[in-house]
């Protein structure tokens, strides 16, 4: 099963993708909730290059590596990575009136509710919305 989540960001499309690609920017947006945090990324965006993200509870209770390898890349426009389960993430980046609407669709694992996974990965979507619109 595919879930797809959305947001518009009020800000240039070049910034969007600038905070979407940048380790640095990353480490300061992904994350689904306060108590949890990315103390470390990198992204090699071209297809067969690595997106990699260290995701952990701030207390250091728990935590978890996301990572995935890029099959598609359009400047701009689009990006599409494969993760290490096989699950196909694409993200496609749509400039309009001086805002981008981002649309993110993934596969669904199967060990967590379908409502659990589509609010984990919207929080993470409005934390990077919050994060660009503010800096």
């Amino acid at each position: 099963m595919k879930i797809t989540v959305e947001t518009v960001v009020q800000a240039s499309l070049d910034k969007v993708w600038k905070a979407w690609n940048t380790p640095e920017d990353i480490i300061q947006w992904n994350a689904a909730s306060d108590d949890w945090h990315t103390p470390r990324s990198t992204v090699d965006l071209r297809p067969g290059g690595k997106i990699w993200a260290r995701m952990e509870a701030r207390d250091g209770s728990m935590g978890f590596d996301f990572e995935g390898t890029y099959t598609s890349v359009i400047d701009r426009e689009f990006i599409e990575f494969t993760m290490p389960d096989g699950r196909l993430v694409a993200v496609k980046f749509e400039e309009a009136r001086g805002a981008v609407k981002i649309t993110e669709t993934f596969d669904a694992d199967n060990e967590y509710p379908i409502e659990m996974q589509r609010e984990g990965w919207q929080s993470i979507l409005e934390n990077f919305k919050r994060y660009v619109e503010r800096n």
